[in-house]
């Protein structure tokens, strides 16, 4: 069984079956076997060696088009590629550099699916629909695209620089989306002794820009900052402050009046802290916007942390762990009891984490129940509580009430003191396996914390299954990614091995108008996964200290946080300097090799 191309008339095997939905159904297996024909692709047509591929190999994004850093290659000739592709695969190559495709087009289908299959819409007519693609493996999937488009489907070949370039406009304007927001003015819940009336539509315009162009950007924070003489907003991009707008002072009191309106605040009220919340759509998306309001020397400060759904990733195979350490936690967290902690700062992905952990563990057979401080996703199944202290409802509240409730699974925020740890190891050791988390700078310091809080060793011996250390390190943009220059001793220094200092490249991003002039766009976790071996056990129950843990642990095969950052930089996935900034170095090896 197969599909026939419009333009030509060649047969393609359906070689991985009709799917059931082409949008939603199609298994990660199936899109890695394609990804693989495609690297074929490339090395059988000469057109790049292999070794050059590792970067494309090891991403796993699925925000991005990796192929498109093929174009910096030194060794590739897109062009030459693109017709050798249509000439092996029998497929019409047209260069598309200068062609125009309308945003209806364009919208044909979403824009996660031009993402994931690499198929972009070019042209609609009344008997058929165009598709371009620069991946002649991809093929396969026109015949389920046209079942699922109710129209014959025609695939040709273009340039991967071309494909980036219509790419790119398929992603709405912030004008386009400002609309959006917009729409959702009636549904805002003002507060009832301010009317809509008094803030000026000149403001309202303003503040649904600016949560647009957080959207659009990927801010994680939204900053609204007063000062004496002068106001500012900034975004939290990749980890960083950027500035992006001061308006006039006498914007700052409309400005926070209308995000206190929109998050159902008291506006009057500005002598005290206040939280809530922004629910919007934009650009058809649901975004949630957890906001805080703080009385400043000048004004009240409001931040806004933006919460979005349809980017929290649950499947924790895709969060960049390594074989070996996903192995470790998943049996961790597989277990019928025992206590699983994440421990990083804030802003490094811990609730990620936790969620995608839980996912698993959501099972009809499974009752889970989650005190959080606040609760920043809904998760079907699972039975989240928000904490509020000033009601009395504390961390250790809410987990002895959990213990009240025949629980499978607990997932409390954080362990702050001994108390809340006391209750959650006698939960783990009363047959509930305890999700939380802690502050601490890597896995081994992690037991070193317990300990300290008064919890006795051999009950963290019998209580405690794993813990992952987890850092946040911001990724080079594709789109100007090239060979940096950096020297030997350098790496050696970041603690590569001589051999692999010699052979290596490194990366960075050239900075461009995709990435802000950055050279970063996105961000990498790195993780540390410590399993509480019997040597490790031993070690805890001996007193040892957290450097002491370290080295056992590395024994027993744990890669620290440097090992896994020093890694993505081979990977070509971020650069020395960010690995050498989110991760401590491992000195303590160096000092046993020298000792020994």
């Amino acid at each position: 069984m197969g599909w026939r191309c419009w333009s030509c008339s060649v047969n393609y095997p359906l070689s991985f079956g009709i799917l059931a939905n082409f949008f939603h159904s199609s298994s990660d297996n199936q899109l890695r076997m394609l990804r693989k024909e495609f690297i074929d692709a490339l090395t059988s047509t000469g057109s790049i060696p292999l070794k050059e591929l590792r970067p494309y190999l090891t991403n796993s994004d699925p925000e991005d088009i990796t192929e498109f850093q093929l174009t910096n290659n030194q060794f590739f000739n897109e062009l030459k590629f693109a017709q050798l592709c249509s000439q092996k695969f029998k497929i019409p190559f047209i260069d598309l550099k200068n062609a125009k495709v309308t945003k209806e087009t364009l919208s044909t289908i979403p824009k996660k699916a031009i993402v994931k299959y690499r198929l972009l819409p070019i042209q609609k007519t009344a008997n058929k629909i165009t598709f371009a693609t620069f991946d002649p493996t991809v093929v396969t999937y026109a015949g389920t695209l046209a079942e699922q488009l109710k129209k014959p489907v025609e695939v040709i070949l273009t340039t991967i620089s071309a494909f980036q370039r219509i790419f790119s406009e398929s992603e709405q304007s912030i004008d386009e989306l400002v609309a959006t927001v917009m729409e959702m003015k009636g549904d805002t819940g003002a507060d009832d002794n301010v009317s809509e009336k008094d803030i000026g539509d000149d403001v309202i315009t303003f503040v649904n820009r600016i949560l647009a162009e957080s959207f659009v950007k990927k801010a994680s924070d939204i900053h609204v900052e007063p000062y004496e003489k002068s106001f500012r907003i900034r975004l939290r991009l990749d980890g960083n402050l950027v500035e992006i707008a001061r308006p006039p002072k006498s914007m700052q009191a409309p400005i926070v009046s209308r995000l206190k309106i929109l998050a159902k605040l008291d506006i009057s009220e500005k002598r005290k802290p206040q939280d809530g919340r922004i629910k919007l759509s934009v650009g058809g998306k649901p975004i949630d916007y957890r906001v805080s309001s703080l009385p400043t020397l000048f004004g009240e400060k409001v931040v806004m942390r933006l919460l979005d759904q349809s980017n929290l990733q649950l499947d924790m195979t895709k969060l960049g762990f390594e074989k070996e350490q996903i192995e470790a936690l998943q049996a961790g967290i597989l277990k019928p009891y025992g206590m699983c902690l994440v421990t990083g700062p804030t802003g490094s992905g811990k609730t990620t984490t936790l969620y995608s952990a839980l996912a698993e563990l959501n099972k009809p057979d499974t009752n889970i129940s989650t005190a959080e401080d606040p609760v920043e996703f809904n998760l079907e199944g699972i039975n989240q509580v928000n904490v509020k202290k000033d009601v009395g409802l504390t961390f250790a509240a809410a987990l002895k009430s959990f213990l009240r409730q025949d629980p499978d699974v607990i997932m409390v925020g954080e362990i702050r003191d001994f108390e809340v740890g006391e209750i959650a190891v006698e939960a783990a050791l009363t047959g509930h396996l305890v999700l939380s988390t802690l502050h601490t700078n890597d896995a081994p310091s992690t037991v070193t914390r317990l300990l300290n809080m008064g919890i006795e060793p051999f009950l963290v011996v019998a209580a405690l299954n794993v813990v992952v250390a987890q850092r946040l390190c911001r990724k080079i943009c594709l789109n100007c990614r090239e060979v940096a220059n950096v020297s030997q001793a350098e790496l050696l220094a970041a603690g590569f091995a001589p051999a692999t200092a010699e052979k290596i490249k490194v990366y960075k991003g050239k900075g461009c108008d995709k990435c802000n002039k950055t050279g970063y766009k996105g961000r990498v976790a790195i993780y540390e996964v410590l399993s509480v071996t019997p040597g490790v056990r031993e070690a805890i129950l001996k007193h040892a200290s957290s450097d002491e843990l370290k080295l056992i642990a590395i024994k027993e095969g744990m890669k620290t946080l440097r090992m896994c950052a020093l890694t993505k930089v081979v990977q070509g996935l971020t650069t020395l300097e960010e690995a050498v900034t989110n991760s401590a170095s491992d000195d303590i090896l160096q000092k046993q090799k020298k000792a020994g």
